[in-house]
């Protein structure tokens, strides 16, 4: 196991600073341990007080940390002044830790100073020189480079004068440019770059010091610093997609986000299994269509069609009942993925959706329920949707759920050309969309 020592803030509200890195550094595997710089009094909303730490207790952390742990790597956040960078930068020289990841921390998220003017320039002066890589994003990058930044090419021209003051390698982060968030990487000799889509979201608290964390940890592990850049990319754009409604303003990240993955992902297979069984203990074969059927759950904050379960190869009818071909499981039905995922971008809490077989009959049990009814009609669908494949039915479900104030139970069309009509009852578990199914016998 792989022991890495961050030194930062502590962040009351748990999603930024010594925090985040424990945190991080756990639940990719290895151990954490941590030197406190300052005590931070904040929330969501932004930092209301900071108590930094005597110098001389910092140094007692280090001390007693080093002085009894082979430590693989150090991860620098919050330094708050020129004091502590100086003390900091005297440790590290004399130790024999050979991965430094420095995350130089200056301004909170709500635009509160975590490191003084004077610190800025010790940073620069004391800190550069010994970084195996530092992370600015670009507010920082304008700091350490001295120079404006608005464009990627500008990115590349500070990352180069920033190696310039020291740093072995430089990652500057992209994400306050407008458009795709691009990362630059320098290591001396090459540029790489390094972009995912942009996610749109406020809850973004404690990003840097998560990235750098995971960061470090990867570095533990391969020497390559593009590929370990890469996969700490990955942990933290998951990180970032799954971030917590936390508060009134900038919620966290959630480094959770790979495990919490494989927990829902257990969950709506669990779910699905026992929606399944009350389906077969009625007779519900006569629901099913002539293209079958199928019965779809997404995970919380879904993204893609491996995010949502469904049956592989389709519920069948069996007489009076149906079957499986085999248990749910992620990315099993794209069509069934497709209708969820749109739904799910009107309204999060609808997750599930079973296709049944159309009949005037059934159309009319639906209302005579009081559910709401809407339809789409194929012969409107714009010829570039029928050019894509997979893409008509999130446009006929699109094309409802603009009109509409609220999710409906059922979206139902009368077919097309090779295309059977069709019912789709909606709801927000799977035991709900079963419970209406089994109203519609």
């Amino acid at each position: 196991m792989k022991k890495i020592v961050t030194i930062a803030g502590s962040d009351s509200c748990g999603g930024a600073g010594i925090q985040a890195d424990l945190k991080t550094i756990a639940l990719l595997g290895e151990y954490g341990l941590s030197v406190i710089t300052a005590l931070t009094a904040q929330n969501t909303l932004g930092v209301t007080g900071i108590h930094p730490v005597p110098l001389t207790f910092i140094a007692s952390q280090w001390d007693a940390v080093v002085s009894d742990i082979l430590i693989d790597a150090v991860k620098t956040g919050m330094l708050w002044d020129k004091d502590v960078i100086t003390l900091i930068a005297t440790k590290l020289r004399t130790s024999k830790i050979p991965i430094k990841v420095f995350d130089p921390v200056m301004v909170s998220k709500s635009g509160a100073t975590l490191l003084t003017r004077e610190g800025q320039s010790a940073f620069i002066d004391k800190l550069l020189p010994l970084a195996t890589i530092v992370t600015p994003n670009i507010p920082e990058a304008r700091i350490l480079s001295g120079q404006r930044i608005n464009t990627i090419r500008d990115m590349e021209q500070a990352a180069r004068r920033i190696h310039q003051r020291g740093a072995q390698n430089v990652l500057i982060k992209g994400g306050h440019r407008r458009g795709p968030a691009v990362d630059v990487l320098f290591d001396g000799k090459k540029l790489f770059f390094f972009s995912v889509p942009r996610i749109q979201t406020r809850h973004t608290h404690g990003t840097g010091c998560t990235f750098a964390s995971a960061l470090a940890v990867e570095l533990t592990r391969n020497p390559s610093i593009p590929e370990a850049v890469e996969k700490a990319k990955t942990f933290i754009t998951k990180s970032i997609s799954f971030g917590f409604s936390l508060g009134k303003g900038h919620g966290p990240t959630n480094p959770y986000a790979v495990l919490h993955r494989d927990v829902e992902v257990y969950h709506a297979i669990q779910a699905l299994q026992k929606a399944f069984q009350t389906l077969q203990a009625h007779t519900v074969g006569a629901l099913i269509p002539e293209v079958q059927s199928n019965l779809g759950y997404a995970i919380p904050w879904a993204q893609s069609a491996d995010d949502v379960v469904a049956f592989p190869g389709r519920l069948v009818r069996c007489r009076d009942t149906i079957v499986a071909a085999g248990p749910p499981e992620p990315g099993a039905s794209r069509h069934v993925a497709n209708i969820i995922l749109t739904a799910m971008a009107y309204d999060p809490e609808y997750r599930s959706v079973m296709n049944i077989r159309y009949e005037k009959r059934v159309l009319q049990k639906c209302r005579e329920q009081k559910w709401r009814v809407k339809s789409f009609d194929r012969a409107q669908e714009p010829q570039k949707v029928q050019k894509k494949e997979g893409s008509s039915l999130e446009w006929g479900v699109s094309s409802v759920l603009d009109k509409s104030h609220r999710i409906p139970d059922v979206i139902y069309d009368l077919g097309g050309v090779g295309k059977e009509p069709m019912i789709r009852v909606f709801g927000k578990t799977p035991q709900e969309v079963v419970r209406k199914v089994l109203c519609l016998r």
